[in-house]
């Protein structure tokens, strides 16, 4: 699989400096690239790179200033990153092997409707009473429970389990071993010291085009829905509770936890091992640092949270630079207190 130069910047809506005629054949990393290769270049941290790499062609912004002489042909575009992941999904939807077609053995269950182009890998379940989309893919041993409405071109990956009532949009990838629709941790204490288990009844509700990592898992709502709203990205190993219901477009890093009937606003940032309490209200555009606490409302759209309890990142700075010091203050306040009388 061959493109040239001039291809290429025509998908991409860019403008070619160099040679528009060489022949692209793979992508690479602008530190690894080679003859026939094709990368970008979106961080001036690997600037260095342009100069010495021997990929064919590089993508860059057409803001782009180079400091000294490369050999490599350039394709300017208004954003590399993002042209860069046009070209990725492109190369993906061509190289992808597009199965099709029921494995076995498998298992669909009674009054289960299933549009055209269905991919069911070997050792896939799917329960009773289900709804399957068009050109839906379910990877070997899937686990699908009764009831669950599944939209046009998702991807479920080997391992998956999907809970009963679950509703599952277009577009949606679940990596492997994902859980939707787990009971949420509702347990009420008894006098006698044990806990009675509350039952939960709702479902787990997914919007078009969301993501969801590997072994992460979305417990059911205990009455009404969780919801993940359109756009939502999800990474590996991030745990939500029930009835939470997160904003569209928001992304959340692995390990994050959310706790039960938290609503997370649009367009939020959380980084990676990040908790949240239950019960509060995070406001859209949010961006919540790695390892951070959020235990109260946040009201005010925009802000930028670290630490534990989290406040704004640059009180949380300050307070790290007051903190460093504790030590020599300490020092100095007991001389103080020795020259006192």
């Amino acid at each position: 699989m061959e493109f040239t130069v001039e291809q290429i910047a025509f998908l991409l809506n860019g403008e070619v400096k160099g040679d528009k005629t060489l022949k692209i054949n793979q992508l690479a990393k602008i530190e690894e690239g080679t003859e026939g290769a094709i990368s970008f270049l979106a961080n001036l941290k690997y600037e260095q790179y342009l100069y010495t790499t021997k990929a064919t062609a590089v993508i860059v912004d057409k803001s782009f200033e180079p400091k000294n002489s490369f050999t490599t042909t350039l394709i300017l575009v208004d954003n590399a990153y993002t042209a860069f992941t046009v070209l990725l999904q492109e190369y993906q939807k061509i190289t992808a092997n597009n199965k099709k077609g029921l494995e076995q053995p498998h298992f669909i269950g009674t009054h289960t409707s299933v549009e055209e182009d269905l991919y069911l890998g070997a050792f896939a379940y799917i329960g009773q009473g289900c709804k399957i989309g068009k050109n839906v893919k379910i990877y070997p041993h899937v686990s699908i429970g009764d009831n669950v409405r599944i939209g046009d071109n998702t991807v479920i990956y080997s391992g998956a389990r999907i809970y009963a009532n679950t509703v599952i949009g277009n577009h949606c990838t679940i990596h492997a071993n994902a859980v939707l629709g787990s009971d949420g941790f509702g347990f009420a204490p008894q006098a006698d010291g044990t806990y009675k288990t509350i039952p939960q009844l709702g479902n787990v509700v997914l919007e078009d085009h969301v993501s969801v990592g590997a072994n992460t898992c979305i417990d059911c709502a205990t009455m009404g829905s969780t919801i993940i709203r359109q756009g939502v990205k999800i990474d590996n190993l991030v745990q939500i509770a029930h009835n939470v219901e997160i904003g569209k477009n928001t992304v959340i890093a692995a390990l994050a936890g959310i706790s039960g009937s938290t609503k997370i606003g649009d367009n939020c940032m959380i980084g990676g091992q990040a908790g949240i309490a239950g019960h509060l209200q995070i406001a859209n555009r949010t961006i919540i640092t790695g390892q951070s606490g959020i235990s109260k409302n946040i009201k005010k759209e925009g802000l930028k949270l670290s630490g534990y309890p989290a406040m704004e990142s640059t009180d949380n700075l300050k307070s790290q630079a007051v903190f460093r010091q504790l030590p020599a203050l300490e020092k100095r306040l007991r001389e103080v207190e020795k020259k006192l009388p």
